[in-house]
């Protein structure tokens, strides 16, 4: 797309964004310090848009090789809920707005999957303790969002043997 569509799309429409909520075998979620904006400076789990006519799971697939490196099934994800997501600013400055429509997906990280963190959106990377994760004032409210459905998730998850129990209340 053209940057002046772009700029019209970001302006008047709304986005369709998916968060990678990725969570290793340590119980930590992965979160990158955001270069762009909006959200620029604040620590945020990786992510991307959909592009128009591009399939919810091609465009997974796609955001988890450019934000990852790595490639994941999307049969495999959970998906975390739908969340709207409002900036006073965009990519373009502080004079026009986001705003986002965004579908977190938790990606389990088996101890012997690994990553390929690139460096376009995000400085630097940390993982961080899913249960510290709602008290660090540094990640961005955003990636927070989520996380009582998380909660719920992984509790019922170990109810039923499926997975390990973090409670993050």
């Amino acid at each position: 797309m053209e940057r002046d569509d772009f700029r019209h799309l970001v302006q008047y429409g709304v986005l369709f964004s998916i968060d990678l909520v990725v969570l290793d075998a340590q119980n930590r979620i992965l979160v990158g310090e955001r270069i762009n904006r909006p959200a620029q400076g604040y620590w945020f789990v990786p992510g991307g848009r959909v592009y128009k006519n591009e399939a919810l799971k091609k465009a997974f697939e796609r955001i988890c090789l450019d934000e990852l490196g790595h490639a994941f099934n999307y049969q495999d994800v959970k998906p975390l809920g739908l969340y709207d997501h409002f900036y006073d600013d965009s990519a373009f400055g502080e004079d026009i707005s986001t705003h986002y429509i965004n579908a977190p997906y938790l990606i389990e990280l088996s101890e012997t999957e690994m990553l390929s963190l690139p460096s376009e959106q995000h400085r630097h990377y940390r993982w961080v303790q899913i249960e510290n994760l709602a008290y660090d004032d540094s990640i961005h409210r955003y990636s927070k969002v989520f996380l009582n459905y998380l909660n719920d998730w992984l509790i019922n998850a170990e109810r039923l043997g499926l997975n390990r129990l973090v409670n993050i209340k």
